[in-house]
């Protein structure tokens, strides 16, 4: 089979397009799957990178879907010919993917494969910050960064069907009318003004939101605390601009005694139990329109390297997958 290996951690290109032998029979608790799409997420970026942990060599990936081959013994909620999706499995950049039973979900009929396979990552992200990490209410105003990214549309519609006002940021005019057609009530351009945090206080007569959900990290933490009201909340859960340096946390008793909060997906999928209500939820909401999902790009896998450096740009709106 085909896939991508990486040696050593580094740019996108120590992405290598390789053969590698066949998975071979699947293990106890596991299924075998032919991949259909694997989904590109910034997470991948950053493992590649060196920024979290990563074993090389090896093949990266965490996310896709497919078609089981077989199933391994003690399996039970799969069979040969399912239709599956999965998460946090590293190595699914490859045309077949050993996947551990409790990472996986039967895909409904009503949901395309592709689409399966990209929208678990950002669609149960976007529903642990709007339901767990901070559970805003209606009547309520957030700031949601990057709001025409692939967790910023999903994000956005979710608060907005509660009644939360939301204040997106975004870079062009572009993703502002993205932004916009996804619920954004207010958009600011953050290439456009000297004072981020100025801009979203002015939006909310001085108090400040009651949360922001920032996935940039660096290059918006500050303004995302100087944007929060007394005791309000920042929900850090990605670093697309780079890692947060070591934070004071004397910095929330004199912003107001503000809560700062990392999430990682993998504690809000902690059992097949609550996996599959999460993903569940997502894959309703795509099926029954009440969430728009967006592929915004499609590389053979080859071109990894490629997917990789359009995600970096932040120039892409929507999810990038990766087929065989």
């Amino acid at each position: 089979m085909h896939a991508i290996e990486i040696r050593e951690t580094g740019g996108p290109e120590v992405q290598r397009y390789v053969e590698k032998p066949d998975p071979g029979r699947p293990g106890e608790g596991q299924i075998l799957v032919e991949l259909a799409a694997a989904g590109v997420n910034f997470i991948d970026l950053y493992r590649r990178e060196g920024r979290y942990p990563l074993p090389v060599p090896c093949v990266p990936g965490e996310e896709g879907s497919g078609v089981v081959l077989a199933v391994g013994p003690g399996v039970t909620r799969f069979a040969p010919g399912d239709r599956v999706a999965w998460t946090t499995v590293l190595g699914s950049y490859a045309e077949r993917v050993l996947v551990p039973e409790d990472k996986a979900i039967v895909v409904p009929d009503a949901i395309d494969l592709p689409t399966a396979g990209g929208v678990l990552v950002h669609g149960m992200t976007a529903h642990f910050l709007a339901h767990d990490s901070y559970p805003a209410r209606a009547g309520e105003t957030v700031l949601v960064h990057a709001a025409a990214g692939g967790v910023g549309m999903l994000l956005t519609q979710m608060l907005g069907r509660r009644g939360v006002r939301v204040i997106g940021t975004v870079s062009t005019g572009e993703k502002e009318r993205i932004a916009r057609a996804n619920g954004a009530d207010e958009v600011v351009r953050y290439t456009e003004t000297d004072d981020l945090a100025a801009e979203i206080r002015a939006l909310t007569g001085g108090e400040g939101v009651h949360a922001v959900y920032d996935g940039v990290g660096a290059a918006t933490f500050d303004a995302s605390l100087a944007s929060l009201r007394v005791r309000g909340t920042l929900v850090l859960f990605g670093g697309a601009s780079g890692a947060v340096p070591p934070v004071d946390v004397m910095r929330l008793l004199w912003g107001g005694s503000l809560t700062l909060t990392r999430p990682y997906l993998e504690h809000f999928r902690a059992t097949v139990e609550e996996f599959e209500r999460r993903a569940n939820a997502v894959f309703r909401g795509i099926a029954d329109g009440t969430l728009r999902f967006t592929v915004a790009g499609t590389y053979p896998l080859a071109e990894a390297h490629r997917a990789h450096t359009d995600l970096a740009s932040r120039a892409t709106s929507g999810k990038l997958l990766l087929v065989p």
